[in-house]
């Protein structure tokens, strides 16, 4: 039986004899990866401070609670129980700002209620949209999504009917 903790190691030594069969300079090549990612980090991180302010502003000013309000009836036909509203609007921008959604339904509901089963789901099974959208969109110098956003906002929206459909009430 092999121990799990010996995986990584493992894996790492492989790659450095392969790269040293291959006559690689090893190390030079992981610094110029590492400087790669650096500079990508750097590109990426004003698309990352957008999103994370645009999301604080939503929930720190009432809107995100003002669009909870006006999306309930609609919420409220997709099987969407009405204390797990908050974190379908903030999937698509910010996972942790939905897991500490998911984490206040679970402490009001309780954690085998309907809500925090359907917050679960939801947190689970889709993407931060807008964050992922922003972050990878932004770093390849994409301009225009074109139909991706569109795209990815009609899957979400099938998942939250699908976990609203599917939890039992």
């Amino acid at each position: 039986m092999i121990d799990s903790s010996c995986l990584l190691p493992a894996l790492v030594f492989l790659t450095l004899m392969s790269g040293l069969h291959a006559r690689i300079d090893v190390y030079r090549a992981f610094v110029r990866g590492a400087r790669e990612g650096l500079m990508t980090l750097l590109e990426m991180t004003p698309y990352l401070c957008a999103v994370l302010t645009a999301t604080a502003l939503l929930r720190g000013t009432g809107v995100m609670d003002a669009m909870q309000d006006a999306l309930a009836p609609l919420l409220a036909a997709l099987g969407v129980p009405a204390e797990a509203a908050g974190v379908v609007l903030l999937r698509p921008l910010s996972g942790s700002a939905a897991l500490a959604a998911v984490r206040d339904v679970i402490e009001i509901s309780g954690a085998d209620s309907r809500a925090a089963r359907f917050a679960c789901i939801i947190s689970g099974a889709s993407e931060t949209i807008f964050f992922t959208g922003s972050l990878y969109l932004g770093a390849a110098g994409v301009r225009s999504a074109g139909c991706a956003l569109p795209a990815a906002l009609l899957a979400y929206a099938a998942c939250v009917a699908a976990a609203g459909f599917l939890i039992s009430p």
